[in-house]
Order: structure tokens, then C-alpha cells, then sequence
């Protein structure tokens, strides 16, 4: 047998290559999103989407939104997505929608929808290895109006731009257009069409039409007409906070000494609370430059962070659905019997960043995920008001909805009942368990305030369906107690002599009187939980 030739060290890097990021995600599409037909389909209208709700929204535009799925041939659909935005000036298109970790998002310490810098440059990576051709664009900023056809080196990870014409500004918006292969569609629960459901639930400001393949018209108009709160850039929350992540801060701080770079790098440090961290953190030297603290300096510091008595974060940052939002297009769109919403109060998790919880639960009506005649609990998740479709299993938002104890909530069986939970997480950033964007990592403090939220607004339905339940059985008392009335008046009839007539028309009244006083008292008590829930 021969005897197999070593390889020296030189021979081996021979083949060590540097690869750009574009060629990673074109040979790991899958992390990306683009995994199966239905879901890659669902990808490109969720990536489209979301950066005209971000464009509009930034803009201080009400969102109007149409989206075309158009069957071209098996697995290959044509998408068009327009929308009344404020449009991409011709000289950032290219970086905006055909290259990867750009854009105006990632390094801002506020709420947004995309934040990783991938999403429109993703669409276009999966157009060019499914069909060799990349997108066409046509914008208008108001002042500036074009068309032109963007494509990606990949290699280089650079935008190709090509064909770029100046035309008439008659518009405003962004049209984005493409052909797709290795995709479908399908009205499943997981297709385009359920994605844009769920988008018109959470963002009850926007209009969006969306045209399927078939041809028919899905219209989903604006439930209110009013922007949400427009978030605001703001610092990280101290705590939370880890050592590397101060050191990082430190390394980039312009500030002379550690005591000003606390105070300027971070939300609600003041002068008095940074002597307050002086006392518990002795062995520190306040007065040096902050590129000069070590590890143990920061470890010291953010052990100290723990001690310190903190304002909560600010709000600023996040831009949520709001109680009333979510009430209303629960309403328009489940049209449920009941529902309770909950929003919590602001919340930190690690690396300072600052989260709000908010829940809606529907009972009734369209509630629930439908499968033929049969029903069963339904979890709508949401991030930054965006639709969860996929990777329900990793999700937090899943592991702390069926970490709930719902027969303490009158839900004998989660699975067996016509409800619906509503969880939308907003944050500066969505700790996302893959680069998909499609569930939320299980950190422990989202996961604990989702279980809260859950809890405060189940505490509401438990209220309403034992009424339910009471008011059902006084009907059934009613209603036994009225079949014998006629027997009972013909025998004391027969007793008494009196007419059968006058004794029951006496006893239904009495009967009336009674069971309608609780009626009506039980109807008056839910009308008044559900003014306080709405309040």
C-alpha cells in the first residue's frame, strides 16, 4: 500500500481564501430565511414590507402598501411592491437594496423594524442564484425620480446599478420589482397572504392591498388614522450591561475621564449616581481616560451597576402598537366575543437595551386557528410589530405563552379553544435567535415579562368567562324552572280553584323579575371590566 504524502503548513494555505459576506449568505441562503418555497416567498414580502413601513414611518407618512404576487411559471413568481414613501435618492439605492450590512439602521441605539442591514439586499442575492437576473427599481424622493436595474457583485459585495434613467417626478414612493424561483404560493399560515393578515393586526395605521396569484384582491384599510410615536434615538441603560460591552463603549469614548464617559455614554447616570458607583466600585480610578480601563475595572464598575437604585429606561426609543391600537384592530379583524390588552412598563435585558411587552388576548369570534369545524389556541407573535411566521418552537414569545397555567385562566385546554394571544416585543434591538429574523431568542428577562404581561391580561378573560359560565347556567335555571310553570299552575288550579291563567301569568312574572334583575346585573358588570380594560 502507498504511503499517503504530508502536506507542510505552506501547502495546506495554499487555499486559505478571504470571502466576502454577499458570497457567505449566497452559499447560506437558509440562514437568510430562504428555506422552502412557501417561506422564501413569505421572506421576500417580509423584507419588502417592512422597509417601506420603516421608510414611511421615518418620513412621517401614514403607509399606503400594494403588494402583486404574479405566478410566471412552477416555483417562479414575479413580486411588486410599491409604496408612498419618501423614495431612495439614485445615489444610495445601490448600498439600500443590493448590498448586505448597510443601510441607515444597525448602528442607531433606536427601535426599527430591520436593524441587521440585510433584508432588501438579501432579495436581491436570492433573485440572481434562482433566476440570474436581479431587480428593477423606481423611485421618486419628490425632487429626484428614476428607474433603473440593481444587481450584486458577489464577490465583492458591491451594487451594480445599471440602466439608470431620470424620469418625470409625477409620484412619491419606492416600486420594487423582481422575478423569484424556488418559491410559492400558498394561503397557508405561513404564506404571504396570513403574513400580511398579521401585518395589518400590528400596524393598524397602515393600508396595504395585496394582489394574489389568482388574481383576487386582499384589502386590509387603515383601522386608525395617526402616526405611532415616532421612536427617538437614546444611550443603553446601565443595567444589563456586561464588561465587554463597557470596555467597547469605553474604547470609542471621546470623554477624559471615566466619570464624564459614564455620564455621557449612558441613560439615567447622572454626576450623583456616578458617586454613588465611586463608592461601591474603590479599587476603580474615576479620573482616568476610559481607553485605560481593564477588564477588572469594568467588571468592578458593572458589579456596582447592580447596587445602584436606577430610574427605569426611557420610552423614547420604542415606538409600541399601543392599548387602544391593538384593541381596535383585534376588533376589526377577529371580531372577537372578548379581549384584554396589556402593555407593560419598560424593561432591560442584557447590553443595556430596553424592551417593552405588550399583550392582546381575543376569545371568540375569529379567535383561535381554525381547522375545518375544530378550533384551538392560537399564538400571533410579533417584533417590532412585525409577523413571526416561522420557527414557532425557538421563539420566547412561544416558550413563555405555553409556560402559562391557562386553566387558572377558565382555558380548560389552550389547544381546544377559540383564542387568540397577541404578543408584540418592541426594542432599540430584537435579540433574534437566527439571522432569518424569525423568533426571538429566550433571554430570561423577555421570556419572565412576556409570562407577566400574559398573566395580567388572562387574569381579565378568567373574569369574563366565569360570568360567562355563571350567566349560562342561571339561563338553564331559567329555562328548566319555566317548563314546569304550566304543570304547576294547572295543579293549583285544581287545588285552589283559581285560574290556571292568572297563576301562571303571575308565576313567569315572578320568575322574569328575578332572573332578569341578575341578567342584567351580570351585563352591567362586564360592560364595566371591559370599560376598565379598554381605559
Amino acid at each position: 500500500m502507498a504511503e499517503e504524502k504530508t502536506k507542510n503548513a505552506d501547502e495546506i494555505f495554499k487555499e486559505f481564501k478571504e470571502h466576502s459576506i454577499t458570497e457567505f449568505f449566497r452559499k447560506n441562503s437558509q440562514m437568510l430565511g430562504y428555506a422552502g418555497k412557501v417561506r422564501s416567498l413569505t421572506t421576500i414580502a417580509h423584507e419588502y414590507i417592512t422597509n417601506s413601513l420603516d421608510a414611511c414611518e421615518e418620513a412621517g407618512i401614514l403607509p399606503d402598501i400594494e403588494i402583486r404576487v404574479k405566478e410566471i411559471s412552477e416555483n417562479r413568481y414575479g413580486v411588486y411592491v410599491r409604496d408612498n414613501g419618501p423614495g431612495i435618492p439614485s445615489k444610495h439605492v445601490g448600498k439600500a437594496l443590493a448590498s448586505v450590512l448597510t443601510g441607515t439602521k444597525f448602528h442607531r441605539y433606536m427601535q426599527q423594524r430591520g436593524q441587521q442591514g440585510i433584508g432588501a439586499g438579501g432579495c436581491t442575492i436570492f433573485a440572481l442564484i434562482t433566476t440570474g437576473r436581479g431587480i428593477r427599481v423606481k423611485s421618486s424622493t419628490g425632487k429626484e425620480a428614476y428607474t433603473c436595474d440593481l444587481s450584486i457583485d458577489i464577490k465583492g459585495n458591491k451594487p451594480l446599478v445599471n440602466n439608470l434613467v431620470q424620469i418625470k417626478p409625477d409620484f412619491r414612493g419606492l416600486v420594487v420589482e423582481g422575478e423569484f424561483g424556488d418559491v410559492k404560493y400558498e394561503k397557508s399560515e405561513h404564506g404571504v397572504y396570513e403574513y400580511v393578515r398579521r401585518t395589518a393586526l400590528s400596524n393598524p395605521h397602515t393600508s396595504i392591498k395585496l394582489v394574489e396569484p389568482d388574481g383576487n384582491e386582499a384589502v386590509f384599510p387603515r383601522s386608525v388614522n395617526t402616526m405611532p410615536r415616532k421612536p427617538r434615538q437614546i444611550l443603553p441603560h446601565p443595567l444589563g450591561i456586561s464588561a465587554s460591552d463597557l470596555l467597547d463603549f469605553a474604547h470609542i469614548s471621546e470623554s477624559r475621564k471615566v466619570t464624564s464617559f459614564l455620564v455621557d455614554s449612558f441613560s439615567r447616570v447622572t454626576h450623583d449616581k456616578v458617586r454613588e458607583l465611586m463608592d461601591l466600585a474603590k479599587d476603580v480610578d474615576f479620573d482616568k481616560a476610559p481607553r485605560q480601563l481593564t477588564w477588572e475595572d469594568a467588571t468592578r464598575i458593572v458589579e456596582a451597576f447592580k447596587h445602584v437604585k436606577w430610574i427605569g429606561p426611557e420610552l423614547d426609543a420604542m415606538s409600541t402598537i399601543g392599548e387602544k391600537q391593538i384593541e381596535i384592530a383585534i376588533g376589526n379583524i377577529l371580531n372577537p366575543k372578548f379581549n384584554s390588552v396589556v402593555e407593560r412598563k419598560p424593561q432591560v435585558f442584557k447590553g443595556g437595551v430596553p424592551f417593552v411587552v405588550e399583550v392582546g388576548i381575543a376569545y371568540g369570534g375569529e379567535a383561535g386557528r381554525k381547522n375545518g369545524a375544530a378550533v384551538s389556541g392560537n399564538i400571533l407573535r410579533f417584533a417590532n410589530k412585525v409577523p413571526l411566521l416561522f420557527d414557532t418552537g425557538s421563539c420566547a414569545i412561544t416558550e413563555a405563552v405555553q409556560g402559562i397555567d391557562w386553566k387558572r385562566y377558565s382555558i380548560a385546554k389552550f389547544d381546544e379553544e377559540p383564542v387568540s394571544v397577541l404578543v408584540n416585543v418592541s426594542s432599540v434591538y430584537i435579540p433574534y435567535s437566527g439571522v432569518g429574523k424569525q423568533a426571538i431568542a429566550q433571554e430570561d428577562e423577555i421570556v419572565e415579562e412576556i409570562k407577566l404581561a400574559v398573566q395580567d391580561a388572562g387574569r381579565k378573560l378568567q373574569r369574563f368567562l366565569s360570568g360567562e359560565r355563571h350567566k349560562s347556567i342561571q339561563q338553564s335555571g331559567y329555562k328548566t324552572i319555566m317548563r314546569y310553570v304550566s304543570q304547576l299552575s294547572s295543579d293549583l288550579e285544581e287545588i285552589t280553584g283559581r285560574k290556571k291563567e292568572e297563576t301562571e301569568k303571575e308565576l313567569k312574572n315572578l320568575i322574569d323579575k328575578r332572573y332578569k334583575s341578575l341578567f342584567k346585573e351580570e351585563d352591567g358588570e362586564t360592560e364595566q371590566e371591559e370599560a376598565q380594560s379598554a381605559s
